[in-house]
């Protein structure tokens, strides 16, 4: 029983993991252009750079990607409380 929840779970992080890297090598070609305009015209080192974050945060970056958001969402915490 242990072994199969065992076998399941590392197959849920090599599937999680090969969609991530899918999805980097596609966001950080086309993607990264719309989300971020300071990444307009960056160079290949850039690129590969971010690719194992955008591997490891794909579902937040393919929202924010589906929604069309240019920026990023502003921070809410209170050292940020205008006063």
């Amino acid at each position: 029983m242990f072994e199969e929840l065992v076998k399941a779970l590392v197959f849920v992080l090599e599937a999680y993991a090969v969609a991530g890297f899918v999805f980097a090598a596609i966001f950080v070609s086309v993607g990264v252009q719309r989300l971020d305009s300071e990444a307009r015209g960056s160079g290949v080192t850039f690129r590969l750079l971010i690719s194992p974050g955008a591997a490891a945060f794909w579902p937040m970056l393919l929202v924010r990607w589906i929604r069309g958001m240019t920026e990023p969402p502003v921070e809410r915490n209170p050292h940020r409380v205008q006063r």
